[in-house]
């Protein structure tokens, strides 16, 4: 038996009968196609994500200067949102394959989907990336890249199992939206937990790590991303901080577990309109009057924002906090509802930021950087259900090894919020995953 059994279908076994590990013969054949689907992966991502960011350009720069229009003015980004729920919603209604399936209805692990949607899943991620909807790339990027991965892969190469391009594609495309294989490693590990293994961890791994470091390489030497917010520095962790961590990480599940508890219900608000054409350009209408309150850095998936507030932490008082707070996770509620096509992960990220921020705003003694961590670890926590993604990007954002032990404490009373509860994800008929 070979690793690539591993792709396949499990059936259940004794774990005291678990075959040896895999020879090295056994694991060759697996990084020439998972090199190719990292890099590929990759390429696609900041392809996409480069055409999104011109885009973006022209309509929030160059249109409103040419109209002599403020670039995030009230009434533009009214417009704006409006305009780009208009032009999702034309696509979901008209281009063949309608975009992919519901979007709240889909997760990290994507199904295979026909390679006839995926134009149109494309270009209505590329319209909402520039547009301004409170959604990142990740959910439908990993949708295309399994469906390619897996329609090149079966043809190219159809003796290797059905279930290793998936995998391979997941992992990659992990790899490079975070420009590291640690958390596609991470995921993985989550991923197979809860299944029989056949042989070792590391031979079942071993592709797909191949797959995610590939991916994580080309995307830092050609868009050089980084997730380091260049917070103060926390040198030593006093009992302050660990209580500091571990309040604002239970604040940020709890407060991320309202979104997901009003999910299905703002998700059936926006189905009774019945139409793309209706209810994503009600939700691009939504979206506007939340920007109006919260302002543009609200706007987008989010990334770029929190740089901005984790640049000056001391420039916003805690209301503003606050408000940058909860106006966000009420536009990643409405943008994931509606029908925009986009992931939950990087405005999860800004809202927990915010949050972390507005803490050491209200009590000088929180420490930002663990504020910061914290916030984001208990928000996604609950947004993503994701442990180990969930504990990695929030130590990422400080890169501070100090704080690891500060954020692996505060996860366990953040876990128990969540654990067992309804996800921010839904089946076909409205309910949640549990």
């Amino acid at each position: 038996m070979t690793v690539l059994s591993a792709y396949r279908e499990p059936v259940a076994q004794d774990t005291a009968q678990q075959a040896p590990a895999a020879p090295a013969h056994a694991l060759l054949p697996l990084i020439l196609p998972a090199l190719a689907v990292g890099v590929g992966a990759s390429l696609l991502l900041v392809g996409v994500s480069a055409a999104a960011e011109q885009l973006q350009h022209v309509l929030w720069r160059n249109l409103p200067d040419a109209l002599g229009v403020g670039r995030y003015s009230v009434l533009w980004m009214l417009v704006m949102l409006t305009a780009t729920g208009i032009a999702v919603g034309l696509v979901v209604w008209k281009v063949p394959g309608h975009a992919g399936p519901d979007p709240a209805t889909t997760g990290l692990n994507a199904p295979v989907l026909p390679p006839a949607v995926l134009p149109g899943l494309v270009l209505a991620t590329a319209l909402m990336l520039a547009g301004g909807p409170s959604l990142g790339p990740e959910n439908p990027i990993i949708a295309v890249n399994v469906a390619l991965a897996f329609w090149l892969g079966r043809r190219l190469l159809p003796r290797m199992p059905r279930g290793l391009w998936p995998a391979l594609a997941e992992a990659a495309t992990i790899g490079a939206l975070f420009g590291t294989p640690v958390a596609a490693a991470l995921v993985i590990s989550e991923a197979l937990a809860g299944r029989q293994l056949r042989g070792a961890l590391w031979d079942n791994v071993f592709g797909p790590l191949v797959a995610a470091a590939a991916g994580a390489l080309t995307t830092t030497l050609v868009a050089h991303p980084s997730f380091d917010l260049h917070l103060p520095a926390l040198d030593r962790p006093g009992w302050g901080d660990l209580l500091a961590a571990l309040v604002v990480a239970s604040v940020a599940a709890a407060l991320g577990m309202v979104a997901v508890l009003a999910f299905p219900y703002v998700h059936g608000a926006f189905g009774r309109l019945r139409h793309p054409m209706l209810a994503i350009p009600a939700g691009g209408l939504v979206l506007g009057l939340l920007a109006a309150v919260g302002g543009h850095l609200t706007l987008f998936k989010g990334l770029d924002e929190i740089g901005e507030l984790a640049a000056d932490p001391e420039g916003w008082s805690a209301g503003e906090f606050a408000t940058l707070t909860v106006v966000k996770l009420a536009a990643l509620l409405v943008a994931a509802s509606c029908g925009f096509r986009g992931g939950r992960i990087f405005p999860a990220v800004f809202v927990g930021v915010a949050l972390g921020l507005c803490a050491h705003a209200l009590v000088d003694a929180v420490h930002p950087a663990v504020g910061v961590t914290a916030g984001v670890l208990g928000m996604l926590l609950a947004v993503t259900r994701q442990g180990w993604v969930s504990l990695f990007t929030a130590a990422v954002l400080a890169s501070s090894p100090a704080i690891l032990a500060l954020l692996c404490i505060a996860s366990l009373p953040a876990w128990l919020l969540v654990t067992g509860r309804p996800q921010m994800q839904l089946r076909e008929d409205g309910t949640p995953v549990r």
